[in-house]
């Protein structure tokens, strides 16, 4: 099979310097319209991946993300709004990233090219083959994250890739790949741009949509989300006034005895 990094490919834009701030502009919303229609190409890649995510979820397993720089810190990024929006325990998606929590915020040397360290930070969590890895990596040549995915596979652990490259390496090992072919960057390989967009699009759909078929969400309500602000706990209380025939501080009241909109409105329900 033919692999062609084509996040790294000639952008047909050039001497950007010389564009005004406009041009910049436009040139760039330009490019990032075309990222929604090659996630679309890649729906039935991410269907299969989520139906396996939901079936291991239900056998009690959980989902890991694995990645280096923007990958792994989007992975990061969508673990770790689960709990509050589904109300989720901490531990039931997991983002790891190449360097630990350090290269978070800084760029950690060399440690993209470490084959063997994610599998040594996924052992940290007991990872089993009740779980799903999902190596995210926008060029699909990462030494970290192939080495896990290939550590994963040689112990009957359900694998998972998001890449932006036909064919790459790593689509190459994951059981369930899933590639988005977005093209040329604006910037010619920065992959934080237009891959950067369609990773975070598609992780958004498998937490979402996986969240849902486990029964997260009632209707299109976040039911059973953290009320960690007053914005939130605000917007539970209107939930719950949409829900059952009562007033705003009954729902008020509702709300603070039993924690979550699920609970309330079952318990109302109930009487």
């Amino acid at each position: 099979m033919t692999f062609t990094k084509t996040t790294e490919q000639s952008s047909k834009y050039e001497h950007l310097e010389k564009m005004s701030v406009q041009e910049l502009l436009t040139n760039i919303n330009q490019e990032d319209k075309t990222v929604p229609l090659a996630v679309e190409k890649a729906l039935p890649q991410i269907e299969t991946l989520v139906t396996e995510i939901v079936a291991k979820m239900k056998q009690g397993g959980r989902l890991f993300y694995i990645g280096a720089g923007t990958s792994g810190r989007l992975g990061i990024l969508d673990a770790s709004e689960c709990p509050p929006t589904f109300g989720v325990p901490f531990d039931l998606v997991v983002g790891i990233i190449a360097g630990g929590d350090t290269a978070i915020r800084k760029a950690v040397e060399n440690a993209e090219d470490n084959a063997t360290q994610a599998w040594k930070d996924l052992q940290a969590f007991n990872v089993n083959k009740n779980d799903v890895v999902v190596g995210i990596a926008a060029s699909g040549t990462t030494p970290y994250v192939i080495g896990g995915l290939q550590a994963c596979n040689e112990n009957n652990i359900s694998t998972g890739s998001i890449s932006c490259n036909a064919g790459s390496p790593l689509s190459q090992t994951a059981k369930f790949p899933i590639e988005v072919i977005v093209g040329p960057e604006f910037v010619t390989g920065s992959s934080r741009m237009k891959a950067g967009t369609a990773q975070k699009l598609v992780l958004n759909m498998i937490t979402t949509s996986t969240m849902i078929q486990l029964g997260k969400v009632k209707g299109n309500k976040m039911v059973d989300m953290q009320l960690s602000n007053n914005k939130l706990v605000d917007r539970g209380v209107k939930m719950i006034m949409g829900e059952i025939p009562v007033t705003y501080e009954e729902a008020s009241e509702l709300l603070k005895t039993h924690g979550s909109v699920r609970k309330a409105v079952d318990f109302y329900n109930k009487q």
